[in-house]
């Protein structure tokens, strides 16, 4: 409704309505009720939910999806492949200019495919022998990742010689993608790749094939009439068939499950691989279940893109698994935008997850922050090939400042020409301090546009520890001049391993608060939960000289299981004074029943350092040196009830060496506080504590980077 006008009734079939076009500037207002029947049979009772009001600007930027029949006709109509772009050229045609921009990667992909026609072994089923069942075995993730590393790589080898050939019309990169192809098609859809076994290489095995066959199609048909017991293209397509049916299968079931329950990572980048294969296989004879396929998929994943984050972009799940969706979704967004029209980069969402690894995988970060996997190596490369996909300053700063990367030779071949990058008309560096509300994460950099700079990030999120998030709301990193001086401990063998529920996910693992000797945030066994025990950012601010965080993470120590919470209280506050490069922590704890809490504190640099003496950690009273290659970070605590006291962690991977200590209260009580201060770069920060009527006042003195002498006061209340 618009006012009291009805503007339209409409009936769905899913828990969305996306509408096939633009609605006019105005304030809208919308209910539901159930239709059809209940399980007894009886038609659904008319009952309207209660209104909800959402508001269309006058400069609001449209995103319209079209119907699907729509779609499918505009689909069908573009010529194969499909999926590049109108314009798509051989290498025969190209301009001088793009000689310049893609010599480099055509020559690095021809390479690549020719090195790998002789040292890509054969794959066959007998490779991967063990069965999987629950629950899982070291030796069973192993294998799982055995396939999903050889069919990854099998499965590039098809669409990187598929596309060389178009590009350069070699038959020796015809050849092997018809013999790749043909590899895959001899994998049982029953067996070790199969969507149960690895659901990974399943998706990956059937967009590979459809990829192929929409470069091919012209050659697939006309080797099959010259050789008509080969029948390369009814194989190929068999295969996908078989395989779509336990993908959609599950995407579909239980009424379409994403609908009911969208956290879920694998199904919700699954959805998208759905999309784009439908997108591909639409108007196959041979694919007859390619439309319900599209109808299932394509909408609902334009609908939504990713649940990890709100509009203002970002990902939940950590920085490391934000990486590997910028790889999913160059391979996805782009032959959906070619084939489709429909954009996903100029979706708020995406545009906010480039900006997103600018503030958090900032050039020269020395690593990836919170959740899963934030033990494994950056790959700058696919940050920089997303941000190219923007034309905006911001984007046009981040891809220049990471020079040093060089795109996915594939993904770039088959990106438009020029990329949207080269059209921004401007180049400015994001802010240094922002706030991403719907997951709870907050950074704070000295300056974003300097390889030296501080960056100190905080996390207390509404997601809680659900999925690839750990416990660890209200928790710090920070690094310095591109070496991580306060780090999240530990490494992760697989997803939920005895390591990783021991000690890797845990919050005495993080730069956290515990209690009675590390007991920390809670863990469920019902995944879902894991969303209820969370945090929340409860202010934020940012100037040029000091930055703010508070965060509340009461929610997260306390079992929905339970109705006597374990603590009533949680909060940490966090002030980054930018001019000092300081840090001032402080947190506020309270119980019904006695602890004793624990500011636990870690830090991680190579063994190799270590014993050369370029890296350190030492103690001293209260006070925390920590040096890792010549960057330094000095704690001291404020709160004198404490003691400095040494922790034992999981062993660490190898190669590094890790610290683990932490503030520990001398005795137990419901109310707890810790004030601490880290001074980047060990600058003699002097710190004293004094109270007046406006409560207690922190007075930090210190010696700015270019030697003047700095004081500020900070109001930390009662």
């Amino acid at each position: 409704m618009s006012g009291t006008t009805v503007v339209g009734t409409y009936t769905v079939s899913r828990s969305f309505y996306l509408p096939a076009a633009p609605l006019p500037a105005g304030t809208y207002t919308w209910q539901v009720t159930p239709a059809g029947t209940l399980s007894t049979g009886a038609p659904a009772p008319t009952v309207w939910s209660d209104p909800r009001t959402f508001t269309v600007d006058a400069t609001a930027t449209m995103f319209v999806v079209p119907s699907d029949a729509s779609l499918a006709s505009t689909i069908q109509a573009r010529a194969r492949p499909r999926q590049l772009p109108s314009n798509f050229t051989p290498v025969s045609g190209w301009s001088t200019a793009m000689h310049t921009a893609r010599d480099a990667a055509l020559s690095s992909l021809q390479t690549e495919v020719t090195g790998r026609i002789t040292s890509l072994a054969t794959l066959s089923d007998s490779l991967w022998p063990l069965a999987i069942s629950s629950p899982l075995t070291s030796a069973m993730v192993a294998q799982q990742n055995d396939v999903r590393t050889r069919i990854g790589l099998a499965s590039r080898q098809l669409e990187a010689s598929a596309l060389l050939y178009r590009l350069t019309g070699n038959t020796t990169y015809l050849n092997e993608a018809f013999r790749r192809g043909d590899e895959l098609t001899k994998l049982s859809p029953l067996g070790p790749t199969s969507y149960t076994n690895q659901d990974q290489a399943t998706r990956q095995i059937t967009l590979a094939l459809l990829k192929a066959y929409d470069f091919l199609k012209p050659e697939i048909e006309a080797a099959d009439a010259a050789t008509p017991t080969l029948q390369r293209k009814l194989t190929w397509m068999n295969a996908v068939n078989a395989r779509m049916v336990d993908i959609y299968g599950d995407l579909a079931r239980n009424s379409f499950r994403l609908d009911q329950a969208p956290y879920d990572s694998h199904g919700s980048t699954l959805l998208g691989y759905a999309a784009a294969i439908s997108t591909l296989a639409l108007g196959e004879p041979n694919m007859p279940n390619a439309m319900t396929w599209f109808t299932g998929s394509f909408r609902a994943y334009v609908n939504w893109v990713s649940i990890w984050a709100g509009p203002e972009g970002g990902f939940a799940d950590g920085t490391a698994y934000g990486q590997y969706s910028l790889d999913y979704s160059l391979q996805l967004w782009q032959p959906l935008k070619q084939a489709t029209g429909i954009d996903l980069f100029s979706k708020p969402w995406s545009l906010g997850l480039s900006k997103f690894f600018m503030h958090f995988q900032p050039p020269g970060a020395p690593g990836h922050v919170f959740g899963d996997e934030h033990d494994v190596l950056t790959q700058p490369t696919l940050m920089k090939a997303f941000a190219s996909r923007f034309s905006t300053p911001y984007a046009a700063w981040y891809v220049s400042r990471l020079n040093g990367s060089t795109e996915n030779a594939v993904t770039l071949l088959e990106a438009e020409y020029p990329l949207p990058v080269t059209k921004a008309t401007s180049m400015a560096a994001p802010p240094n301090g922002a706030l991403y509300p719907s997951i709870g994460w907050a950074a704070m950099l000295s300056d974003i546009n300097n390889t030296n700079r501080t960056a100190v990030y905080f996390k207390s999120s509404p997601y809680g520890s659900y999925n690839h998030s750990h416990l660890d709301q209200n928790s710090l990193v920070i690094d310095s001049g591109g070496k991580r001086l306060l780090t999240e401990a530990g490494y992760s063998d697989y997803y939920y391993s005895p390591l990783a529920v021991s000690w890797f996910r845990t919050t005495k693992a993080k730069n956290a608060i515990t209690f009675d000797g590390g007991v920390g945030q809670v863990a469920n066994s019902d995944g879902w939960r894991n969303l209820l025990n969370n945090g929340k950012i409860t202010a934020f601010s940012t100037s040029s000289t000091l930055d703010y965080v508070e965060g509340d993470a009461t929610a997260a120590y306390n079992s929905s299981l339970v109705s006597t919470p374990t603590l009533t209280q949680a909060v940490r506050k966090v002030w980054y004074l930018r001019d000092q490069d300081v840090v001032l922590v402080v947190d506020k704890l309270n119980a019904p029943l006695p602890h004793t809490y624990e500011w636990n504190l870690h830090s991680m640099y190579s063994t190799a350092s270590a014993t050369a003496g370029t890296s350190s950690f030492t103690t001293s009273g209260l006070k925390v040196r920590i040096n890792n290659e010549g960057r330094t970070l000095c704690l001291n605590s404020l709160s004198t009830d404490v003691a400095l006291q040494p922790r034992t962690g999981a062993p660490s991977k190898t190669g590094i060496t890790e610290n683990h200590m932490a503030y520990t209260k001398l005795a137990p009580a419901t109310a707890g506080e810790f004030i601490v201060v880290a001074s980047v770069g060990c600058r003699n920060t002097s710190a004293t504590i004094s109270t007046t009527s406006s409560g207690r006042t922190v007075t930090l003195v210190s010696t700015s980077p270019t030697g003047a002498v700095l004081t500020r006061s900070i109001l930390i209340g009662n």
